[in-house]
């Protein structure tokens, strides 16, 4: 079967391998969309620490069932419609014990520790798999995304009175700002790009702040009476964006971290101590997760096609990286479609 690879990085190829062979306990998936994800753009621009290459990327995933072994229980059917959650957890590390398997120690996530789903067919275990009658695999390709900023909600504890803001519109950044609406907060999207800001707000943040243009802090005393957010959450991986995150969250509130700085960052200590605050990291997706995206695709006033920025062929994945790699500002997700 035909599979994109990276191989260096700024290099990518599809290369053929061999089709999957389902063992016990498994399903095989024929792959119809799969989304490139900012881990998979660091992967090729070499700035992954954490990839084993060569690698086939992808995560993301849009399928449909294609084959069952024999011991895969009632409830999965050739031909659904499915997604899979791609990480790995181990059973046994200290967050397996205490019942958090999404921050596994030993976690292996697909296309970044372990050959991922930018092919053809793949076969994973049944207890991977989220099938759905009612979604599409174009649709379904968008959950795992979305579910990582959901699960950044989770983490952070939000209520219907808190000022939540949300530095970074991006995908993930943007599942946070669903997540945050439904559960009845008051949302401030945060991003340096005005077409992103005006999707926030068509989402459900009741303001926006453009970070570039106007004074955050100034704009966010305005907004929460002078106490700062209750809640911050990071999603978008950079110095500037953590400090604004401990500066401007509020008096005892929670700071969740979701992206990964590239390099070291120096902070007000101070804060931490005076602001008695909480910070707590976020990591990929727990299944209830997952569920909550599903359910909310399903209620029809999720504007899925408004994240595809574009959808390519395997064969142009090298072009549809050098065009996020250009302008990532201008990108929510690209799929490649099998």
């Amino acid at each position: 079967m035909k599979a994109l690879q990276i191989i260096t990085p700024g290099d990518i190829q599809v290369r053929e391998v061999d089709t999957p062979v389902t063992r016990p306990g498994e399903i095989l998936l024929k792959i119809h969309y799969t989304g490139f994800c900012g881990s998979d753009l660091n992967t090729y621009t070499g700035k992954n620490p954490m990839v084993r290459l060569p690698v086939i990327p992808g995560h993301e995933i849009g399928a449909e069932i294609a084959a069952l072994s024999d011991d895969v229980p009632p409830g999965f059917e050739i031909g659904m419609a499915c997604t899979v959650n791609p990480y790995t957890n181990c059973g046994y590390c200290a967050s397996c014990r205490n019942g958090r398997p999404n921050a596994c120690r030993h976690n292996r996530t697909l296309g970044v520790q372990r050959d991922g789903a930018m092919c053809e067919y793949i076969a994973v275990p049944w207890q991977k798999v989220i099938a759905d009658r009612e979604l599409t695999p174009r649709q379904l390709a968008l959950v795992e995304p979305m579910s990582v900023g959901f699960h950044a909600v989770s983490r952070a504890g939000v209520t219907d009175v808190d000022h939540v803001m949300v530095i970074g519109c991006g995908m993930i950044g943007v599942g946070a700002l669903v997540r945050s609406v439904l559960r009845g907060a008051r949302v401030i999207a945060v991003d340096t790009d005005d077409g992103k800001l005006a999707l926030a707000k068509q989402l459900g943040a009741g303001h926006t702040i453009n970070s570039v243009t106007e004074n955050v802090h100034e704009r966010l005393e305005e907004i929460c009476d002078g106490h700062g957010a209750d809640v911050v959450i990071e999603a978008v991986g950079a110095p500037v964006t953590y400090r604004m995150a401990v500066d401007e969250v509020a008096f005892t509130g929670r700071v969740v971290c979701i992206g990964y700085a590239k390099t070291e960052i120096a902070f007000e200590t101070k804060y931490f101590v005076m602001k008695e605050i909480d910070i707590r990291g976020s990591r990929n997706a727990m299944p209830e997760d997952f569920r909550a995206v599903i359910a909310c695709m399903k209620r029809g006033s999720f504007p899925e096609e408004t994240f595809i920025s574009g959808v390519y062929a395997p064969e142009q994945a090298q072009e549809a990286l050098e065009r996020w790699k250009a302008d990532p500002g201008k990108v929510f997700r690209i799929l490649i479609a099998q």
